[in-house]
């Protein structure tokens, strides 16, 4: 079977973008076992609350739920399982430089699938605080009122 071209999305944390300012972001590969892609291409998986961590010079996503593939049986693994980051060695290590710095973290954005093989774009990150939120709340409001005055205003 021919691999196909193009990105899919499979999955995306949007409650990363409300919770975090993203700084900088990076494509890496994962290391997966083959039920765990079937799986993945299915749309079973959830990066909601996972995370990157940085150790022994690899770099890891923690907190990723992949589902067990319904035909897989014994080949099936843990769902909650580490999974292998595949980066270069200095993007990784850049990577734990930046993580190491006061409040900044790791963040899985999106998984998905580019010309046959899955990738995780993920995010260095700082926390928002609870009014920084509120601000971008606001904010976006706003615009969506001044779109629909507009919109009104077109029609009239």
């Amino acid at each position: 079977m021919p691999i196909k071209k193009g990105v899919r999305n499979i999955s995306e944390n949007r409650k990363a973008r409300h919770d975090y300012f993203i700084e900088d972001t990076y494509e890496a590969g994962l290391a997966l076992v083959g039920t765990e892609v079937k799986s993945i291409r299915a749309g079973k998986v959830n990066i909601k609350d996972s995370y990157v961590k940085v150790k022994n010079a690899e770099a890891y996503v923690v907190g990723m739920h992949v589902s067990p593939y319904e035909q897989g049986n014994i080949f099936n693994r843990d769902p909650f399982r580490e999974r292998k980051l595949l980066l270069h060695k200095r993007e990784i290590l850049k990577l734990k430089a930046l993580s190491e710095a006061d409040g900044y973290s790791l963040i899985p954005l999106s998984l998905y699938i580019r010309d046959g093989l899955v990738k995780m774009e993920l995010a260095v990150a700082k926390g928002k605080k609870l009014y920084d939120k509120r601000h971008d709340i606001a904010e976006r409001d706003a615009k969506r009122q001044i779109e629909q005055r507009q919109k009104e205003d077109k029609y009239r």
